[in-house]
């Protein structure tokens, strides 16, 4: 129980909710650590005078956690560890503002699956908000699906991987082949090279506490792609996509995906880039949350707003789990 006598009673303010809204769908049922921490700043008055000291880009409770933890804040509950975040705010906020969220969940490829085994290929896969690349490589992992009544699929590539995948299959076919992928390629504000050391440790410190599944699935998959890094271009998305795609093979279909990367353009931004990709012939893979496509929200039950939209050249066809551990088709 949040003890408000001594921490002040926090307005309803917006980095309030986001932080309430964090720990009671997004954390809730997958951090006991994340959604004790987010519930106990959204009620602490002078935690989020802190978070507040931040541009507002840079509160989001991903980043400022993430920070926490590599700043030292043991994993405690909040009444444990509040008072280092507190002593170590300095830190912390130095940390938040010289580094970014860019989880890049290599499980998310679980859900990408089903569409790319659609898709006639040899393929070429063109990633905005590609981060580390660890998305690039769903032809080099395996997958585990387990399908409502129990069935499990598996699907490995020809050479053995150290990156397993489950996913939990509802309401569509599993995917029966992985693609062949013939070029790869990203665009990032800021790459990520994933044989750098203190790379991997910010990425690891992105990973919420409780999941050492997808910690050791990380290094792995870091690991592949160090072994075989694709390019990735420093830059906007908008300004670059065109010219990575006249990259790519013209004997290949061309892919362009992207996993929670349009949240954090500007509204106008996203309605050009949707321009864009309506005007190219790639196939076009979108793996967003709610309010990125408004237009989706009616399609979204209430229990179920802390999924993605899976759509395929604009139109949805799943939900998803952000992690990738679950997809359920529409």
């Amino acid at each position: 129980m949040t003890d408000l006598s001594s921490w002040g009673v926090a307005s309803d303010s917006p980095t309030a909710e986001h932080y309430r809204t964090f720990g009671s769908v997004e954390a809730r049922g997958s951090s006991d650590t994340y959604e004790g921490w987010a519930l106990g700043v959204a009620d602490d008055a002078e935690m989020l005078a802190l978070i507040d000291e931040l541009p507002r880009a840079k509160r989001q409770a991903n980043l400022v956690f993430a920070a926490m933890r590599v700043a030292g804040v043991p994993v405690a509950s909040w009444r444990d560890a509040r008072g280092a975040a507190i002593a170590r705010w300095p830190r912390i906020r130095d940390i938040a503002l010289t580094h970014a969220t860019q989880t890049n969940e290599a499980a998310r490829c679980a859900v990408l699956l089903p569409q790319l085994a659609r898709i006639p290929g040899p393929l070429a896969l063109l990633e905005v908000g590609a981060s580390a690349g660890l998305c690039l490589y769903p032809d080099r992992y395996a997958y585990r699906y387990t399908s409502a009544d129990g069935t499990v699929t598996t699907l490995d590539p020809t050479e053995p991987s150290g990156v397993v995948i489950d996913c939990d299959l509802s309401d569509a076919e599993p995917p029966m082949r992985l693609p062949e992928v013939v070029w790869r390629g990203g665009i990032d504000l800021n790459p990520l090279d994933p044989a750098d050391p203190d790379t991997l440790a910010w990425l690891d410190a992105l990973v919420w506490p409780e999941h050492e599944d997808r910690r050791a699935r990380l290094r792995a998959a870091m690991a592949v792609a160090a072994s075989d890094p694709a390019p990735i271009r420093a830059g906007d998305l908008n300004d670059l996509i065109a010219d990575a795609a006249a990259s790519a093979p013209v004997d290949a279909t061309l892919v362009v995906f992207h996993t929670a990367v349009l949240a954090y353009l500007s509204p106008e931004d996203r309605e050009r880039f949707r321009r864009t990709m309506a005007d190219t012939d790639a196939v076009w893979l979108s793996n967003e949350g709610l309010g990125v496509f408004p237009e989706f929200e009616r399609i979204v039950p209430p229990g179920e707003r802390h999924r993605f939209v899976l759509a395929v050249d604009g139109e949805p066809v799943a939900l998803t789990h952000p992690h990738g551990r679950s997809y359920r088709g529409l």
